[in-house]
């Protein structure tokens, strides 16, 4: 069956105001900026960047942080990192378990590839992936996930990690590449002073429990976790060895105020569709254009805007009393959306955009990769 819509023209040099809308840019004077802050944190640290590639699904972005230093990527999904291998990408960690017949065969198909390591916090996922493993004359990487307070997955961190970390060690298919523990419930925790020393307690079991296994005769080489959040107090904690972070490219509006030496890369190019009184503006770009679980998106530019509501295709922006907005039908206006991850997944191409012109057009080639 044709698709609903066909493949739109090359945008690639068209001024920014002459793209249908909504259209999802990425501004690469701020890009370039945050990724050279972010490369400029690790230099000469011990720890180094594994950038998580779920932000932003685009092979061309995660070519620009390997770029500028990072060492290898980190996927939230197999399908995701399949695309990303068949991209060229050969050092990926899958910050997840791949659990089930058919996605560990799709694991050993991929990990003839590249190499690829995985997640694990269970006693029969382990002796699945071992079996698999060796069938395949493979030998799979695996770190031991550790439950350090955010309460998804991951063991208890001590003697509960230390008996998976044995079961991994002594699988003929399997190496103990180290653990992992995510920090996700504090990336957003608002008081420097504080993030810092919530971050530093959580840290601190996963250390011990890389302590416990290097006394147990267990070798720890990696020891993988962070945020953008977070990724200056991990990344400088001593027995951390890589951080995942990802937003850090793009700088959402929930990130903006935790993250102040970031800056908003991402933007959703709307245009007004109807001015139906003066207190009141509707744009084009709605829930199918930019996500709001983490509330409504920012709108760049507009001098007293009350509020903005998200239905399925509009977005309803509320003017203040006294604003001195003169916007109608036809002129568009710019959103920074509240959560740049899921929003990057409803777009099938990132307009990259340098004062105003679109420079290239990026596919997000990993686009609904969440099986």
């Amino acid at each position: 069956m044709a698709p609903c819509y066909p493949d739109p023209p090359d945008a690639t040099g068209l001024a920014v105001d002459e793209l249908d809308t909504p259209a999802l840019l990425v501004d690469l004077d701020a890009l370039e900026r945050n990724l050279a802050t972010m490369a400029g944190f690790f230099a000469g640290r011990p720890a180094h960047l594994r950038p998580h590639v779920k932000t932003h699904k685009c092979p061309e972005i995660a070519r620009r942080q390997l770029a500028a230093g990072a060492r290898g990527i980190t996927c939230a999904k197999l399908s995701e990192a399949e695309v990303f291998a068949a991209a060229g990408f050969d050092d990926i960690l899958i910050a997840n378990q791949i659990v089930g017949p058919g996605k560990v065969a799709r694991l050993m198909a991929l990990a003839h590839r590249a190499r690829v390591t995985v997640a694990v916090d269970d006693q029969e996922n382990i002796a699945a992936l071992s079996e698999a493993a060796q069938r395949e004359g493979l030998r799979l990487p695996v770190l031991v996930e550790v439950d350090i307070g955010m309460g998804r997955c991951g063991v208890a961190p001590g003697q509960p990690a230390l008996a998976l970390a044995r079961m991994v060690a002594d699988a003929p298919s399997l190496e103990l590449a180290g653990l992992m523990g995510y920090e996700g419930h504090l990336v957003l925790v608002r008081d420097p002073a504080e993030r810092k020393a919530r971050v530093e307690a959580a840290l601190a079991p996963l250390i011990e429990t890389r302590a416990l296994l290097e006394r147990e005769g267990l070798p720890v080489r990696v020891v993988s976790g962070g945020g953008t959040g977070t990724y200056d107090i991990t990344g400088a904690y001593p027995g951390v060895t890589e951080i995942q972070a990802g937003s850090y490219v793009f700088v959402d509006a929930t990130y903006r105020p935790v993250r102040p030496e970031f800056e908003p890369s991402l933007f959703i190019l709307a245009t007004v569709i109807s001015r139906p009184d003066p207190g009141r503006l509707v744009v084009d770009a709605g829930l199918k254009a930019t996500t709001g679980e983490f509330g409504p998106p920012q709108v760049v530019g507009i001098e007293g805007v009350e509020s903005v509501r998200l239905s399925e295709e509009h977005g309803r922006i509320a003017l203040a009393e006294g604003h001195t907005a003169t916007l109608r039908p036809g002129d568009r206006v710019r959103l920074i959306p509240s959560h740049c991850c899921t929003t990057v997944n409803l777009h099938d191409r990132l307009h990259a955009v340098r004062r105003g012109i679109v420079e290239a057009v990026w596919p997000v080639a990993a686009r609904g990769c969440s099986w």
